[in-house]
């Protein structure tokens, strides 16, 4: 009778990566590099072909839909428990967002050409790219109704959870600017709204930070569309 010997998961921030055995993430860990990431910068634009793939460690990608005028709004976001760049695995892939650092991280890089080596030769990465691609047009169609069904003030305190939970504090570097950007809405609006917010006690506003600090709060007055979203963003666990 042999011995079954139990094959380890791999010990890695980023969840994706840590859900796959050892053996299977090695040819892509190999390839890999760490890198840092600080908010602002542009992963790739809409319409650009994708050349490299990120595993978040932690922080917040924002994955943006431009218009011709060159407006933007956020339709999903990615941290530690997802991927940025997946289908690129699966051929040659052109991006239809603009993927842009939110909060600051750290992810694990890899060559999108080396990766789809990696993908050729494993089913269960393969299965990672196509079932966590559809985790973010979930994401997509879930803030797609939130944006059109919801007041801005539930909006603001959906993605201002959602953001510190990214971050995994309860102090977020978010500028008003940059809010009204990814709610699409006018900077005055999100002013209005933070500021009623502050004076109910339950955030405090610096210059560049959000603070909470009445976390349930804030959870009863979000849209119910915090809590889908949470459930969308459950790590794809690899069979």
């Amino acid at each position: 009778m042999s011995l079954q010997v139990e094959r380890p998961l791999h010990k890695h921030p980023n969840y994706l990566i840590s859900s796959l055995y050892s053996d299977i993430i090695a040819p892509v860990l190999e390839h890999s590099a760490v890198v840092t990431l600080e908010p602002g910068i542009v992963l790739y634009e809409s319409g650009a072909q994708v050349e490299h793939v990120y595993f978040p460690h932690g922080g917040m990608i924002s994955l943006l839909v431009v218009m011709k005028n060159g407006k933007a709004i956020e339709t999903a976001t990615v941290g530690r428990e997802g991927v940025v760049g997946a289908m690129a695995g699966l051929g040659l892939y052109t991006s239809i967002v603009r993927a842009e650092v939110q909060l600051p991280m750290a992810a694990t890089k890899i060559a999108a050409a080396r990766f789809r080596q990696a993908v050729a030769a494993s089913p269960e990465i393969e299965h990672l790219c196509i079932a966590y691609n559809e985790v973010l047009l979930s994401q997509a169609r879930v803030t797609a109704a939130c944006n059109a069904l919801h007041p801005v003030d539930a909006r603001f305190c959906r993605w201002l959870l959602q953001s510190a939970d990214r971050a995994e504090s309860s102090t977020v570097g978010l500028t008003q600017k940059l809010l009204s950007e990814m709610l699409g809405v006018r900077r005055t609006s999100v002013t209005d709204v933070s500021g009623k917010l502050q004076r109910d006690g339950v955030i405090a506003v610096t210059r560049g930070l959000i603070q909470i600090l009445d976390r349930t709060a804030l959870e009863g007055l979000a849209c119910e569309c915090y809590q889908s979203l949470i459930h969308q963003s459950v790590a794809v666990q690899v069979p």
